[in-house]
């Protein structure tokens, strides 16, 4: 994002800085994950928005590397709840530094990131990330919930998304536009943008579980599955497969049950499912950039909508 570049470097310092612990593992599994890299998706989203509306102060570095700390310690509690050995093409935290370790850094990554934010003195920002941090927690509670469940509607799952996934989507963007002194009616527009983008981005990740290239998405494809996940290509498969099918994915999903991926991949290619998860993916993605219409044009207006075509079209 080379609109950002800057912006982004001041936040890796940030994050830097802020990781500092007087406790060695801590420091040590914090770099590990932070160093991993990813997408930084999120803290992108604060950045960009926040430029789109004129901000030209510093506290969206901050904010941005609040809004990443927040997310990686999900994933570092994700991890061990699934079991995962592999995210980012490497060994997860969990894998390499064992279960209690990952939890409890998670928690440090949680409580600075409170630290952080309660330093910006606003309460509005409190508010957003205190909120979209309890609904994440909601979310990963009811996907645990849905796990071996074949019977999930697609209606439950998308709940799940918006909680688990799409949540701090909201926030990032929300809190670009706040900081940036955008009115109510702005803030829930890229609150909606960040939404919607969160929700297509989850959506193709379900796609790329099953047809994606493990090598590139740097994860085992099939994992969901083993982990008895109710993804929306399964529950298109159980709503509109062939009898056959519909029982083979009741039996993968209440088993966990890897085995049978040739079968359930080659069933939910031939069915359409897929496509279907990828048309709706499109859909958020093109209300996504709906919600942005109103905003100044210009470079960060542009990479925003850039975004929303990266969301759908990539294969990692």
């Amino acid at each position: 994002m080379q609109a950002i570049a800057a912006d982004m470097e001041a936040v890796n310092t940030v994050i830097r800085q802020r990781l500092h612990s007087e406790v060695a593992l801590v420091n040590q599994i914090a770099e590990y994950i932070i160093s991993a890299g990813g997408k930084r998706l999120r803290p992108v989203l604060v950045l960009l928005v926040a430029n789109a509306y004129g901000y030209k102060g510093v506290a969206h570095h901050e904010l941005a590397a609040v809004v990443e700390f927040i997310h990686t310690a999900t994933l570092l509690h994700d991890d061990v709840v699934d079991e995962s050995s592999l995210r980012r093409g490497r060994q997860t935290a969990n894998a390499l530094f064992g279960n209690a370790a990952s939890v409890l850094v998670g928690d440090f990554l949680y409580s600075r990131s409170f630290q952080m934010m309660v330093s910006l003195d606003n309460m509005r920002i409190m508010q957003i990330l205190s909120d979209a941090t309890n609904v994440i927690a909601e979310g990963e509670v009811l996907q645990l919930l849905n796990m071996h469940d074949p019977d999930v509607s697609q209606d439950a799952y998308l709940k799940v998304i918006r909680s688990k996934t799409a949540k701090l989507f909201e926030a990032a963007a929300e809190l670009g536009a706040l900081i940036a002194g955008a009115n109510d009616a702005q803030i829930a527009a890229a609150g909606e943008f960040g939404r919607s983008i969160g929700t297509a981005f989850q959506l193709i990740d379900d796609v790329l579980d099953y047809a994606g290239d493990a090598s590139e998405i740097g994860k085992n494809v099939g994992d969901d599955l083993r982990e008895g996940k109710p993804t929306l290509p399964l529950i298109y498969l159980m709503e509109y497969g062939t009898p056959e099918q519909r029982e083979l994915v009741r039996t993968c999903i209440e088993n966990g049950d890897e085995q049978h991926f040739d079968a359930i991949l080659s069933a939910i290619t031939s069915s359409g499912a897929l496509d279907y998860t990828r048309r709706e993916a499109e859909q958020q993605a093109a209300r996504a950039r709906a919600s942005i219409e109103d905003l100044p044009p210009g470079k960060f207006k542009d990479a925003l909508i850039q975004l929303c075509k990266f969301a759908v079209d990539r294969n990692h």
